[in-house]
Formats: structure tokens, sequence, C-alpha cells
């Protein structure tokens, strides 16, 4: 009898561990955030190209480090990539403006709250990024820093698709 319970206990486990699964990777395909700027971003918005979403603090040195290297990525249009930064930690939204103004940054700034993060992925230490593909699938993540090189060698180590 155990062994019944078991087996039976075991696909019931595994189907709600496969939901979970895809309903975060679900959120994630289907984020929508806003902006310092009142502007509306989504990632159906931006279907068919890349999206580079970066967690970051105005505390936090790597961070700030990788800053000119997403700023040369979002102006370089042969990428065909959005940067997207999500300020975390921060004391007001002023702050965090002034402070990426002073920076010269030119992507967009959205202030990570609980139903961001819960919407793109899980901060796991600053920076993280993800990046998803053109199709709005989230290909890669990392926690610590990344530069510019890494990005577009990882771009351009993806098979490109046939433009219809």
């Amino acid at each position: 009898m155990p062994t019944l319970q078991k087996k039976r206990f075991y696909p019931m486990w595994f189907a709600a561990l496969l939901m979970l699964l895809g309903s975060s990777l679900s959120l994630a395909e289907g984020f929508k955030i806003t902006d310092t700027d009142g502007k509306a971003h989504s990632l159906a918005g931006y279907k068919g190209k890349w999206v580079l979403v970066n967690y970051w603090a105005t505390w936090c040195p790597p961070c700030l480090e990788e800053i000119p290297d997403l700023i040369a990525l979002h102006e370089n249009k042969k990428n065909n990539l959005a940067v997207i930064g999500v300020a975390i930690d921060y004391r007001s939204q002023k702050q965090v403006t002034d402070f990426a103004d002073s920076l010269l940054v030119n992507y967009p700034i959205v202030l990570g709250t609980p139903k961001v993060v819960n919407q793109i992925g899980p901060v796991q230490g600053l920076p993280t990024t993800y990046l998803f593909n053109p199709e709005g699938k989230m290909v890669a993540q990392q926690v610590g820093p990344i530069t510019r090189g890494a990005v577009q060698k990882y771009i351009a180590s993806q098979p490109s698709r046939q433009k219809k």
C-alpha cells in the first residue's frame, strides 16, 4: 500500500513542479513595466529585438562599472538590442533619476518593486542580468557584472532566424 501512495504522489508532485516552472516562464515572457519617465515597456513590445534587463543599485560598484557598456549596447543599433535598467534598493525616484542622469544613462530606468521583480526574475545578487531573445524567450542570465563584448559575443553565437 505505501508503494502505491508514492507512485501516485510522484506524478502529482512532478506535474505541480512543471506548472510552477511554466508559470514563472510565462511571467517573464509577459512583463509589463513602467519607467521613471512614465513610459510603459513590455516584452511583447520589443518582439524582434534582444532585450537585456539589468538589476542594479546606486551603491553597487560592479553595477556602476558595467553602466558604460550597457549605454554602448543600447546605443549601437546594429545589436538590435534594448537595455532596461531596474534600480533596486533606492531611497527615492529622484535619487535614482539624478544618479542615472549624472552617468548619462540613455536607456529606460525602472524602479524595482516586488511586482516588477516577480515579472522579470529574481535578484540573485547585484548586478543580475537577464537576456531575452527576439522571440521573447529568456535565454541567458548572469549574476555579477557583464561586458559589452560578452553580450555581443553571446548574441553573435546564436543562430539567426530568416527574416520573413
